[in-house]
């Protein structure tokens, strides 16, 4: 306000001391220079107007400083622009190759776990005491088998960084792993005393609480998550589960229908919906999560399974032979358009989807098991429902067979193959001695 002052007073003693034609050429000069001023005032706006305009403002105007690429590369890295980020962050060591920071953070971003590796120890040499780079190393010697060095560089991080959550976070899984739950058990309280307000923490003590069989106080700590970031879905859930698996459906569902409409969130109330009986309110939260996400698979499967339940067959029918057009290798589609056709009765077109299962050749030995023994169930089903079928144990064996061989210690299918053999066993004294299997 004093410069504006300032230069409005120097203007009108300069217009005293020159004639007419003076003062209209110092006043057509101020306009000028004003219109000049609000031109650049219009063009310094449009920078502020988001965070990347401001950091590439900085970068033109101060290219060869380190500090400006490295904090554009950290904008972009949480954009996930990391092509980009990478060579702002490489810039920025150009300039200045002691760069702590940008060697973890690059490290972060690079898919080689071996170079990552290189990155994080170039970063720990210029400064022992990085936290973050202790961390990351520590993270990745401990996806590397290597625990005993990773252990060590959790435990400097959490000593050189003592509110970062996360390390606590990772060091009492690591003894999780180990089974030195007491240790786990210290970690984790010690990181909640040092980092009161992490609501992942929280979160993540509550899952290790459940594993160890401590139900009640892993609620407690869901519950402290969600206070601390009302936004928190994964403890949302994780409280949901716990209730669920505690019976406490009433809960389970009133956590659950507090939460936002995401499908992370749906999809785990549709189900307890499902088991719970309540297909209508089911279905509805289903297809609500079908509606944000039109091309999840396995969303239109739960619904369809959840309108077969229910007793609406043809609605789940067409709604599977969709989804089998548009996957062919889709097994689980069949297996369910398998189930529909048995809850009607048409048990031929019932085999004929597990047949079209089978021919996928799904490459798991474990889900083949499962598709010849569902054959193998369904062909005995047939024998002792329909009389068209009678005597057909010959085929049923073979996919028996075939299950064991996948599966061999399997006790529900030698169950199975016992059953058959007493089936086989009264046929043929029904029959005489001249009856005998087809080979």
């Amino acid at each position: 306000m004093g410069y504006c002052i300032l230069v409005v007073h120097g203007f009108n003693k300069l217009c005293t001391l020159v004639g007419k034609w003076g003062t209209t050429a110092l006043t057509v000069s101020m306009l000028l220079l004003l219109l000049l001023f609000s031109w650049k005032t219009v063009q310094q706006n449009e920078i502020w107007l988001s965070r990347e305009s401001l950091f590439r403002s900085g970068i033109q105007t101060l290219p060869h400083n380190a500090k400006v690429h490295y904090n554009y590369a950290n904008f972009l890295k949480d954009q996930g622009r990391n092509p980009e980020a990478i060579y702002h962050y490489q810039t920025a060591l150009k300039l200045y190759p002691r760069h702590a920071s940008a060697l973890n953070n690059l490290g972060t971003l690079t898919r080689d776990p071996m170079e990552a590796e290189l990155y994080y120890r170039q970063a720990l040499q210029i400064n022992t005491q990085h936290n973050r780079a202790l961390f990351n190393l520590g993270n990745l010697l401990k996806s590397q088998g290597k625990e005993t060095e990773a252990e060590q560089m959790l435990r400097d991080s959490i000593q050189f960084g003592p509110q970062f959550a996360d390390a606590y976070s990772s060091l009492a899984s690591l003894f999780a792993e180990q089974k030195r739950f007491e240790e786990a058990n210290k970690i984790y309280l010690g990181g909640i005393e040092n980092c009161p307000d992490s609501s992942d923490l929280h979160n993540n003590y509550g899952v290790f609480l459940v594993d160890t069989g401590d139900g009640d106080r892993a609620a407690m700590h869901y519950q402290q998550a969600i206070r601390l970031k009302p936004t928190h879905y994964v403890a949302m859930v994780n409280l949901g589960r716990l209730l669920r698996s505690s019976n406490q459906n009433k809960e389970a569902e009133a956590w659950a229908s507090q939460i936002t409409r995401k499908v992370e969130i749906l999809t785990p109330l549709g189900a307890l919906y499902y088991n719970t009986g309540r297909y209508e309110e089911a279905l509805q939260v289903y297809r609500e999560a079908a509606a944000l996400q039109p091309n999840n698979s396995e969303i239109w499967l739960a619904l369809a399974q959840v309108l077969a339940t229910a007793g609406r067959t043809k609605e789940a029918e067409k709604m599977t032979h969709e989804m089998i057009s548009k996957n062919l290798a889709c097994i689980e589609c069949y297996r369910l358009l398998s189930a529909i056709h048995n809850k009607r009765g048409s048990h031929n077109e019932a085999l004929d989807a597990l047949e079209k299962a089978i021919r996928v050749n799904h490459k798991d030995p474990r889900i083949k098991a499962e598709l010849f023994f569902s054959k193998g169930n369904q062909l005995r089903e047939m024998n002792l429902l329909d009389l068209a079928f009678e005597g057909d144990y010959v085929s049923a064996r073979v996919y028996y067979s075939k299950a064991l061989q996948l599966s061999p210690g399997s006790k529900l299918l030698k169950d199975n193959v016992a059953k058959l053999d007493r089936l086989e066993k009264q046929l043929q004294g029904e029959k005489g001695e001249d009856f005998h299997l087809k080979t």
